[in-house]
């Protein structure tokens, strides 16, 4: 199947070059193809003879009225011009055909813009006053060589409506979103990066009234992008200089990382692009557009990878020094514990702006470095309403360090796993606090992401005075000792009754839990074990807890199977061998 003529299709490309954007060039062919009626014309046969093809030039000059500048004739089409100019643009001889070689930032002259700038008087700016300049060394040159291919760089007073009215469907009646009005009105190009002195960053931490200028320039976070625009007066030679018949064939934006983003995207292979024009001929254009930068040298590519390697090199020797030669082991038998926690939110609660209170309590045989902080408190939140809950979302970020050191196996208390023991707590406008409810967390004995929601209490008296005066002057009953949660650290008895201690279920606490543990025994059992069990089996220790354990899975698994057998057994089976049981039980 043949490919086609050109293509639809025009979308964009995005490039990274570690080369100057300097060195970019693009090769942009343009030519109008016919009509875009129904019944394409067909091409008349050649004419014989020597003088054939000045027949039709003839011809055609005659149909379109696009005389030479020696007829005198008005709307005469400038003189043709069949060599290489400076810039890189020629003429071809069809007057309907063009092409030009444009490189970055690289400025090519309208047909507008020369009958604009040639007046003295209306420049205004100084890059008026340039262009002014430069159009008149054109003309003392012979003229500018391109006629429809023309540039707009980043410095000139253009902007392209298509990308402010970009539309998400094809629908005619298609109305912008309130986000997308306000994004079009973020500039995008040539933004202006001001220093900001440290003192404005401590006192202005937070803009509580900001101007309508400073949300267009601070709401979005946007890299300075670098824009050129590659134009084609597409209208008739007697016409030139309209802007009704200006169109962008390409768009390129380079910013200072290195991106490039080229739309629509290099034809290739693709086929050309075309442009259909309203109006009673409907004419169709076809234009391509090909990558012509300079390809480098294999002797500069070679030595431009060697410089990169050296570079890459000497990276990778700083980052190894900083590092350290010896990865950081712990001690044999000793385990070390790693937590990113995050107190995600906490939803259930009666009063308003909380938050919450935490520490870490470490049982015996367990120890953290001395930097390490076990408690901390979070900011005070407002909750907002999701579903039948109000639900304050803290997003508080905490990271524990332990360690744990294997002791005598010959001891009978089993070992113990640290405890995060927390309260929650509200604060309303009379800095008034009352406790909300208290609860605990046993860290996990497995590594991963852990999401864990603990549902909490608090303790409430008898009668509605207390309930009132919580609610006024706030305060209510708490615990002297919050490890009471839990069994207390201070407790030495055989039993902890609680009998008579009243207390009242309220909101949860939703917990994100990041677990790593580190071990010189994970190296000693990962070659035995495919299935990682609990940290205190592959540690090697406390043999007894593992085999309390076992004893009571094996017992799990035997029941099972009894009473699997018991069910697949007859029913009349079973009803004979219970009667026989009774008979046997009788004197």
């Amino acid at each position: 199947m043949a490919k086609p003529l050109w293509s639809a299709e025009a979308g964009g490309a995005v490039y990274r070059s570690r080369d100057p954007v300097r060195n970019l060039r693009l090769r942009v062919r343009i030519q109008r193809v016919t009509s875009a009626g129904p019944l394409l014309p067909q091409a008349p046969p050649p004419l014989a003879g020597p003088r054939g093809s000045e027949l039709l030039a003839l011809a055609d000059r005659a149909a379109t009225g696009t005389w030479g500048a020696r007829d005198g004739r008005a709307g005469a089409a400038p003189p043709e011009v069949t060599g290489p100019s400076p810039a890189g643009a020629r003429r071809l001889p069809d007057a309907e055909e063009e092409e030009a070689e444009v490189g970055w930032q690289e400025k090519l002259f309208s047909q507008f813009e020369v009958d604009l700038y040639q007046n003295e008087s209306a420049c205004q700016t100084p890059l008026d006053r340039q262009y002014h300049g430069e159009i008149l060394k054109l003309e003392k040159a012979g003229g500018r060589k391109n006629y429809r291919i023309f540039t707009y760089t980043d410095h000139d007073r253009f902007t392209n409506l298509e990308e402010h009215c970009q539309k998400v469907t094809d629908s005619d009646h298609e109305v912008p979103s309130y986000l997308a009005e306000r994004m079009a009105n973020v500039r995008r190009r040539r933004q202006d990066h001001r220093p900001i002195e440290a003192s404005s960053l401590k006192s202005k931490i937070v803009t509580w009234e900001p101007s309508e200028e400073f949300i267009k320039n601070n709401h979005v976070i946007n890299t300075p992008v670098q824009t050129m625009y590659i134009m084609g007066d597409l209208g008739p030679y007697g016409k030139l200089g309209h802007r009704e018949y200006e169109h962008v064939l390409c768009t390129i934006k380079v910013d200072g990382n290195g991106v490039i983003t080229v739309k629509p995207d290099f034809t290739g292979t693709k086929g050309a692009y075309r442009i259909e024009l309203d109006g009673e001929k409907r004419e169709v254009w076809k234009y391509t557009i090909e990558n012509a930068s300079v390809q480098v040298q294999p002797e500069e590519e070679e030595r431009e990878q060697r410089v990169f390697r050296d570079l890459y090199g000497r990276h990778k020797e700083y980052l190894s020094g900083l590092v350290g030669s010896e990865f950081e082991m712990t001690l044999p038998g000793t385990l070390r514990l790693f937590v990113n926690g995050e107190i995600v939110s906490a939803q259930g609660y009666e009063y308003d702006n909380l938050y919450v209170h935490f520490f870490l309590e470490l049982p015996n045989q367990w120890s953290s470095p001395a930097f390490q902080q076990l408690s901390g408190v979070t900011q005070t939140c407002a909750t907002k309403t999701l579903g039948w809950d109000n639900v304050a979302y803290f997003c508080y970020p905490f990271t524990l360090e332990m360690f744990f050191t294997q002791g005598d196996e010959s001891e009978d208390s089993l070992p113990q796993w640290p405890v995060l023991y927390f309260e929650v707590l509200s604060l309303d406008f009379w800095q008034r606090y009352r406790v909300e409810g208290y609860g605990s967390l046993v860290l996990p004995a497995s590594p991963g992401l852990h999401m864990l929601t603990i549902p909490t209490w608090r303790p409430v008296e008898l009668g509605t005075v207390a309930e009132l005066r919580r609610f006024f002057i706030g305060g209510s009953p708490e615990l002297e000792d919050i490890t009471y949660v839990r069994i207390p650290s201070t407790f030495k008895g055989e039993r902890l009754s609680r009998f008579g201690f009243r207390t009242e279920t309220t909101g949860s606490v939703t917990f994100r839990l990041y677990c790593l543990q580190q071990s010189k025994a994970f190296l000693e059992t990962s070659a035995l074990r495919q299935r990682m069990q609990s940290v205190l089996d592959r540690l090697g220790g406390f043999s007894q807890q593992s085999s309390v354990y076992n004893v009571l899975e094996a017992f799990q698994r035997a029941r099972r199977r009894m009473q699997e057998a018991r069910e697949s057994l007859p029913q009349d089976l079973i009803s004979t061998s219970a009667s026989t049981v009774h008979q046997s039980q009788e004197p």
